[in-house]
């Protein structure tokens, strides 16, 4: 009697009917093999899963990486920016000292020039008293004096000047008590 496989062709010894029983064992076990891992869905979700973690670490080490790229080429503008803005805060500081430098010159210039119409005026009004018989003969000296020390009778002017305010300021307080 001989058998026949799934084939159509038969054993042509017990050899070789081993041999196929042997492949037909084997691809039962890969087929047995198949049908439990899709009935495993315990198995299969955790395959998965660690599919999954493993696709979700990549991702986060690609994300810290261009997080990380992007936060040096933020840090690399702002600091170009900041740059940029100390440049122009200098610029701007320098014009500014040049200006005030320049603004100083003239205000110390036009106080020069006043300072000597000043004393012209204060010299040619003191000539004025020291000649003009109208002036009684004390101011005629305290002028002549003050013509002399001109920085002691300034000194002597401020200091009067001084007094006299004071004495103005306490009037006005007495009249208002």
């Amino acid at each position: 009697m001989t058998h026949r496989n799934a084939h159509g062709s038969g054993a042509k010894g017990p050899d070789e009917l081993r041999r196929q029983i042997e492949q037909t064992r084997s691809q039962l076990g890969d087929t047995v093999a198949q049908l439990v891992d899709r009935v495993d869905v315990k198995g299969r979700a955790r395959a998965r899963a660690a599919d999954l973690r493993d696709k979700a670490g990549a991702m986060t080490v690609q994300l810290r990486a261009g997080a990380a790229q992007a936060g040096h080429g933020v840090q690399d503008r702002a600091a170009k920016a900041g740059h940029v803005v100390q440049d122009r805060a200098a610029r701007a500081g320098h014009t500014a000292q040049e200006r005030m430098t320049r603004a100083g010159h003239l205000v110390q210039e036009q106080a020069g020039h006043g300072r000597h119409a000043l004393r012209d005026r204060a010299a040619h009004a003191g000539r004025t008293a020291e000649h003009d018989t109208r002036v009684p003969g004390p101011v005629r000296s305290a002028v002549s004096a003050a013509m002399r020390h001109p920085r002691q009778a300034l000194i002597i002017g401020a200091a009067g000047a001084a007094v006299l305010g004071v004495a103005v300021a306490w009037r006005r307080i007495d009249r208002c008590r």
